[in-house]
């Protein structure tokens, strides 16, 4: 295959390029699961960045400002999805037939490897805590602009026969990645090993006392981490070859072609409309069942950093093995089918965490359950998008689910801030969570498993 050849062509993919693309699926598990979901992001809303006074009294108090801190955090990554959406779609749109795609790819990667870096100077001081939302938020913006990019570079490494199995092997990497992460990290930095206020094999110190430096060196190496493992797509997958099909315009004359574009689909293929909007809604649920399901974890179920860890590894684990089944059945049951099902378990397990209590057995069980029927969704949804986009549009197209995805992701946290602010419990924050899945489900169903082309 060839790098001016599409999703259409039938040629087998070589291996290698196929592996070298998925690798940035590996990489991208120092983002996704050290970052926002298991150690940045849950170090964030820690008691670190309580006034020490009201760590000491504990109560009730406490228990508000660490609800205060999840509020900052949430409240921050709501503000990097409001930029996303403006920017996603034109980004992408203006990389199409540029011959740039790698390049595009390689910047915004760099941007977000910068920004975990820079969380290596996010002190254990409630003084911090904005700095470090702000960085968090800036991550999320670059990595879902690399993600446009890396999505769309799909069709590239794949055929029509192949394109669920590519895509679920490529997000399952990603989560047996994080496996490998998460233990390296733990080893090396999280894990107490009988050293009071030292963390891992390197004895790193640990706890506000100790600068909390265990959770600043493993972000700093997962920054690394990422930096070298977005390195194989960019030197095997081939740049697509510029084309004279679209003449360039300015940023406005973008925004004017996207408008064309949502125009032509609402004219001639309603359904794509209705699968983006779905898809933005139940997309939202997932990254918040990630974001939120470790602070969860640890201010409700009472976990240590290093449980929050052990979990995290259980749940890449287990939706590393639900990706890689749900991409080899994608290609035989179809998307739509796949990412039913796994809304349905997804919202099951999501009301049953709150059904449970405090009792932390019983959310090991549950919250895993949740793991499962993530990945599925996310490749299934890469692969349903990709099979109706015309060639030479895939950035534009990318960049639109982007941007529908971040148009509502506002919805998510803002109700899991909703019912922590009105009960004073973390713990209600998954009602929020739940409905807005619940949601997604039944915009998903009328949508039809089947779809022609865009153009």
């Amino acid at each position: 295959m060839t790098a001016a050849q599409t999703l259409a062509d039938t040629a087998p993919i070589p291996r290698g390029r196929v592996i070298s693309w998925a690798l940035w699926d590996w990489g991208s598990a120092a983002f996704n699961a050290v970052v926002t979901s298991f150690v940045f992001s849950t170090y964030l809303a820690s008691g670190a960045f309580v006034d020490p006074a009201i760590v000491a009294a504990g109560g009730d108090a406490l228990v508000k400002a660490k609800a205060d801190n999840a509020t900052v955090i949430s409240t921050a990554l709501t503000i990097a999805g409001l930029l996303i959406a403006l920017l996603a779609p034109v980004l992408g749109q203006r990389s199409d037939g540029s011959g740039r795609r790698k390049l595009w790819l390689a910047v915004n990667t760099g941007l977000v490897v910068a920004a975990m870096a820079a969380m290596v100077l996010v002190a254990p001081v409630p003084g911090y805590l904005v700095f470090g939302a702000a960085l968090l938020a800036v991550g999320n913006i670059f990595f879902e602009f690399a993600s446009v990019n890396y999505n769309a570079m799909l069709v590239q490494v794949s055929t029509p026969k192949t394109i669920g199995k590519v895509s679920g092997f490529g997000w399952g990497l990603g989560y047996v990645g994080g496996i490998v992460l998460l233990l390296v990290l733990l080893v090396a930095f999280l894990q107490s090993f009988g050293v009071e206020g030292r963390g891992g094999l390197l004895a790193v110190p640990t706890g506000t006392e100790g600068g909390a430096w265990d959770v600043r060196w493993a972000v700093l190496v997962s920054a690394a981490w990422f930096a070298v493992f977005a390195v194989p797509v960019l030197l095997a997958v081939p740049e697509p070859p510029a084309t004279a099909a679209r003449a360039r315009v300015g940023l406005w004359g973008s925004y004017r072609l996207l408008g064309s574009t949502i125009a032509k689909l609402w004219r001639t293929n309603r359904q794509v409309l209705l699968f983006l909007l779905a898809s933005a809604v139940f997309r939202d649920g997932l990254a918040a069942v990630f974001t939120f399901g470790a602070i969860i974890a640890a201010q409700v179920f009472g976990f240590t950093p290093s449980m929050v860890i052990y979990f995290a590894v259980g749940a890449n684990l287990v939706a590393g093995i639900g990706t890689f089944v749900g991409g080899w059945l994608d290609d035989r049951l179809g998307a739509k089918t796949i990412i039913v099902g796994s809304l349905v378990g997804l919202v099951i397990a999501a009301f049953a965490v709150l059904a449970i209590g405090t009792a932390t057995d019983l959310f090991w069980v549950f919250g895993l359950a949740l793991a499962l029927f993530v990945g599925p969704i996310q490749s299934a949804s890469r692969s349903f998008l990709a099979r109706v986009t015309p060639p030479g549009r895939e950035g534009e197209i990318f960049g639109l689910y982007a941007t529908t995805g971040r148009a509502v992701s506002f919805l998510a946290p803002g109700l899991f801030t909703l019912f922590v602010s009105a009960t004073g419990d973390t713990r209600y924050g998954i009602v929020g969570i739940a409905l807005v899945l619940l949601a997604g489900l039944l915009l998903m169903l009328p949508v039809k498993g089947v779809q022609r082309s865009i153009d």
